[in-house]
């Protein structure tokens, strides 16, 4: 089977120790499926069909050189059997044309992962607005009173654009501090755009679950749990599931 990876942004800049997309690469290697990178500038389309530029690749549980390129392709999506869609956030009008490129090769049987439809639908941080009672207080407004009158509720929360990833741009303001208002501007852009206000949990009771893709055929899920060590940082534990056809 095939299977394609499209990342924007060079793929040396993974850090394998945590990134969850290294572990599917390498479970998708022992399983026996030839692997292809691509990234944002190799997707088009010509005629309506969904193309890219490609490139074989291997990994390995290396840290000074875990993956090594092979030929490069020009193919058809969809003599793909699975595009695992790894692009990091903005979500963005670039973001959009993406998905929907794949989706003309989602629609000739190749699966994508996740759903293009779903990509577009489905905000990582709004989303969580569909489980409110899994999450901490959440305010979403470019309000900068609703923000402050948030903050002076709790006393203790975090503030962070709708867009972002990798803890850009996140603060944590904490009951008499004096940059309420900045922060607030600063993230709404002077009330021109959303961002997500949330009351402040100590790190020991969070669990963060990442998940991929509901599809027909299969589901990708990673938990990852931080946990409390003799040692001052935290650890990781990752477990990459598959889940098999019912």
């Amino acid at each position: 089977m095939n299977q394609a990876r499209h990342r924007d942004g060079p793929i040396a800049h993974i850090n394998i120790k945590k990134d969850t997309s290294f572990a599917m690469l390498l479970e998708a290697q022992r399983r026996g499926y030839e692997l292809h990178y691509m990234e944002m500038a190799d997707l088009y389309l010509i005629n309506g069909e969904a193309r890219a530029r490609t490139r074989t690749l291997r990994v390995e549980q290396n840290y000074d050189k875990w993956y090594e390129f092979g030929s490069e392709q020009e193919i058809k999506l969809a003599d793909l059997d699975v595009i695992l869609m790894r692009k990091d956030p903005p979500f963005d009008t670039e973001f959009i044309y993406a998905t929907y490129i794949l989706e003309r090769a989602e629609e000739e049987g190749t699966l994508i992962v996740n759903k293009p439809q779903s990509l577009r639908d489905c905000n990582e941080k709004l989303y969580t607005a569909w489980f409110s009672d899994l999450t901490p207080e959440t305010l979403v407004t470019r309000n900068k009173a609703q923000l402050k009158a948030f903050w002076e509720k709790h006393g203790d929360i975090i503030m962070k654009p709708l867009d972002g990833m990798g803890g850009a741009s996140i603060f944590r303001v904490k009951e008499g501090d004096p940059n309420i208002g900045v922060i607030a501007e600063t993230l709404t852009e002077l009330g021109n755009r959303y961002c997500m206000a949330q009351n402040y949990l100590p790190r020991s009771k969070m669990a963060i679950s990442a998940s991929w893709s509901s599809t027909a055929s299969r589901c990708l899920t990673a938990w990852r749990v931080f946990r409390r060590a003799a040692k001052p940082a935290a650890t990781w534990r990752l477990v990459v599931a598959a889940n098999p056809v019912r």
